[in-house]
């Protein structure tokens, strides 16, 4: 069964991240064709980036990173839940994304967004990102907007639109994801 990471991707305190991937992750469990898990890059520990050598060589020194590549490689996909800051990616996520490579190979991933502006320009910056770590990138997307779906931006409401949104977010992963089961073998 294809496994797709929903990646909660900020670690601030009263973030509001956690509400947006648990209702990604409930919309999933209707979803066929392949099984969806949470991953919280707050519960991984990973301190800034501290191994020795450049993730590409996989020469991983340090526990914390073997359990992430671990965990990353296990998955044949995944949606990241990424709030913008300043205009781009949030540092925690970037620096989870940045301890491994070869993990990241080969897989799909998508991407839901929030923010001022939806969080479209995090998602801009993470597509060249995902090119680096040779990742595709599907062209769906749900995008957030605090005026929108969120009350007194403390409260997720999301809108049907976004909800009926996610239904080609979760349909591109998983194609992609199978496609590229065999690039990989």
């Amino acid at each position: 069964m294809t496994r797709i990471a929903i990646i909660v991707g900020s670690t601030r305190p009263n973030r509001l991240a956690p509400q947006v991937a648990e209702w990604v992750h409930e919309n999933a469990q209707h979803h066929p064709g392949a099984t969806f898990e949470l991953v919280d890059v707050a519960d991984q520990n990973l301190p800034l980036l501290d191994e020795p050598l450049p993730p590409a060589m996989g020469q991983y020194a340090n526990d914390h990173t073997k359990a992430w590549a671990e965990k990353i490689a296990s998955y044949d996909g995944f949606i990241f839940v990424t709030p913008e800051y300043n205009h781009s990616v949030p540092a925690a996520l970037k620096n989870a994304v940045d301890y491994v490579y070869a993990e990241w190979n080969n897989k799909a991933i998508g991407f839901v967004s929030y923010g001022s502006a939806g969080g479209t320009r995090a998602v801009e910056a993470w597509r060249l990102i995902a090119a680096e770590l040779q990742m595709a990138d599907v062209r769906a997307q749900v995008f957030l907007s605090f005026a929108n779906e969120f009350e007194d931006m403390s409260e997720f409401r999301p809108t049907d639109g976004s909800t009926k949104a996610l239904t080609d977010v979760f349909d591109q992963v998983t194609r992609w994801a199978e496609a590229l089961k065999t690039v990989r073998e």
